[in-house]
């Protein structure tokens, strides 16, 4: 009976360290699992423009984008969702009157607000963004802003009170660590993403799988069989039905042989 799993990215796939490669046992369990049939689909937070050639390298069936937003079967688009321009601006507004910083994230690139303050993982990510050759440069001030989804980083001077309860009427917020939030347009959500794709298969839910190693990936579980939760992944192993080792330790070699992936 052929299987489907779902894969996060960072923790998951590739350790969250710069730089870091895939692990030579998650190369060899998504070669065995491909070579018996199954389907492998990456789903992630990060917008299409974000996913690079360590990733589509890999040979996937597919991807769910941006938490959703995005989906792609067998290199066909079957689903996308951008948020309307006039909602695009209200939300820019709303960020600089209650002082949180963004970074906002289309599918094939990424706005900064120029007109915030600096928060150190909001600098840390545009870094690293020019490290890789990516435009940096592109603002909310740009005539074709428009944004899918977008992060934000907020502090004590940040207004959540008024922020988070607005934000909500029209967004999924993901929390993300302290200062750090995810905010997905709704309906949206990594768990659509997978339903979108069973329904493009007609794969039942039971036949599907979902590895990841933190909160945003929480939704995928609702939309699957069984979630796997990475030994690394301690925010997410409560929610899990199964827990592997960890990204480091041939944790997905291990739930793929232990699921009969190969």
């Amino acid at each position: 009976m052929k299987k489907i799993m779902f894969f996060d990215i960072d923790g998951t796939l590739i350790p969250e360290r710069h730089g870091a490669p895939v692990p030579e046992s998650t190369l060899k369990a998504l070669e065995l699992a491909r070579s018996a049939g199954h389907l492998l689909y990456v789903n992630t937070g990060r917008p299409a423009v974000n996913v690079d050639d360590d990733v589509r390298s890999l040979g996937f069936n597919g991807y769910v984008y941006g938490c959703g937003t995005m989906v792609v079967c067998e290199g066909s688009e079957i689903y996308y969702n951008t948020v309307e321009k006039d909602l695009c601006m209200s939300t820019v507004s709303l960020l600089r009157e209650c002082d949180a910083v963004p970074m906002f994230e289309r599918r094939d690139t990424v706005f900064f607000d120029f007109q915030m303050r600096h928060l150190p993982m909001i600098d840390r990510v545009r870094r690293g963004f020019a490290e890789q050759g990516k435009n940096v440069d592109r603002s909310t001030e740009d005539e074709y802003f428009s944004f899918d989804k977008f992060i934000i980083c907020y502090d004590e001077y940040t207004n959540l009170d008024r922020l988070k309860p607005l934000i909500e009427k029209d967004f999924a917020w993901i929390h993300r660590g302290e200062g750090f939030a995810e905010i997905v347009p709704r309906p949206c959500s990594k768990a659509s993403g997978i339903e979108l794709v069973l329904e493009h298969y007609g794969i039942p839910r039971e036949n599907a799988f979902a590895v990841g190693d933190s909160l945003n990936d929480l939704p995928m579980f609702s939309a699957v069989g069984t979630g796997i939760a990475m030994g690394n992944g301690h925010d997410l192993i409560p929610h899990a039905q199964y827990v592997t080792d960890d990204v480091d330790n041939n944790g997905i070699y291990n739930a793929m042989e232990h699921f009969g992936f190969f």
